[in-house]
């Protein structure tokens, strides 16, 4: 493993391009628009000068991490990588035209890992002629700080292929763990229920925003509220798990809460769109979202 192909320059597509640079990998950094991978190197720029100001990086390899990554608006530059790794949003279906269109364009030994955290592997695997290799690499925000990736296996992923990206994570200083093709794997069968529910016992005014964050932080020792991770997250995001969940499992206890529902619609993503539960300034909670507050 050399060169690394990550597609999508958002939050999560960033941070694993700055992992894998700062763990001595190429990284070609993949999106549609040039304005989308500006922002996406900018980011990257200046969490490693922070790196830099924090004494934890020299100048020097800050220089070196950033002539290993190069960029594109193009999919054609990937035909001599040795790893795809697909950080887009929740969507089967372009995910699947992503991975059918690189499907033409990569060498044949080239794995193609999804960042999804939700769809399964076997489904996306289908689209390809290379349904063994691919695997989901489930990394977690911010990728550069947190230290878990999921390693999630469709039913046609190879040994193989398993172990060639649980060496990566290692390389790139994860622990792995390994996770079948359930919906939600591991972590976020757990978590985002558990966000989800946190909505609907705001909804039912059981405890405001704040009184909800805060006993899940001092009674339950959390490090973050799960309506302020919620935030994080982005709520559009959670919904769509909750959705996936709730068609793929069909328990009602999946159910998106209503008042997640009407938030996204109301176009309160969280700290992306400025507002979720909390609002936020140049990324920073300044207080609560005023329309959930009573009285």
């Amino acid at each position: 493993m050399r060169k690394i192909f990550v597609v999508g320059s958002g939050l999560m597509g960033s941070g694993i391009a700055q992992t894998a640079i700062q763990c001595g990998y190429e990284v070609i950094l993949n999106d549609q628009s040039k304005a989308a991978l500006e922002r996406g190197v900018t980011g990257i720029t200046k969490r490693l000068e922070r790196l830099v100001e924090k004494g934890k990086m020299t100048a020097e390899e800050k220089d070196a991490c950033l002539a290993r990554l190069t960029t594109s608006v193009s999919v054609h530059v990937a035909s001599n990588v040795d790893l795809v790794i697909e950080a887009i949003y929740e969507n089967l279906e372009a995910k699947q035209a992503i991975f059918q269109q690189l499907d033409k364009i990569c060498d044949s030994r080239t794995i193609f890992a999804s960042n999804t955290s939700s769809i399964s592997m076997t489904s996306l695997a289908a689209a390809t002629s290379r349904p063994d290799r691919v695997v989901g690499l489930h990394f977690f925000s911010p990728v550069p700080v947190m230290s878990l990736v999921e390693i999630v296996y469709g039913l046609r992923t190879s040994q193989e292929t398993i172990d060639i990206v649980t060496e990566v994570g290692k390389h790139m200083g994860k622990r792995p763990i390994l996770a079948k093709d359930k919906p939600g794997f591991i972590v976020n069968r757990m978590l985002l229920p558990m966000l989800n529910e946190a909505v609907q016992v705001l909804d039912e005014d059981i405890g405001s925003v704040e009184d909800v964050d805060e006993g899940m932080l001092r009674g339950c020792n959390h490090p973050m509220g799960p309506l302020a991770l919620a935030d994080m997250i982005g709520l559009d995001i959670l919904l769509e798990v909750m959705e996936t969940f709730y068609i793929d499992l069909g328990d009602t206890k999946y159910r998106p809460a209503h008042l997640l529902r009407k938030m996204v619609a109301a176009g309160y993503l969280g700290r992306k769109s400025g507002a979720g539960f909390y609002v936020y300034e140049e990324g920073k909670k300044v207080g609560v979202n005023p329309v959930l507050v009573k009285g």
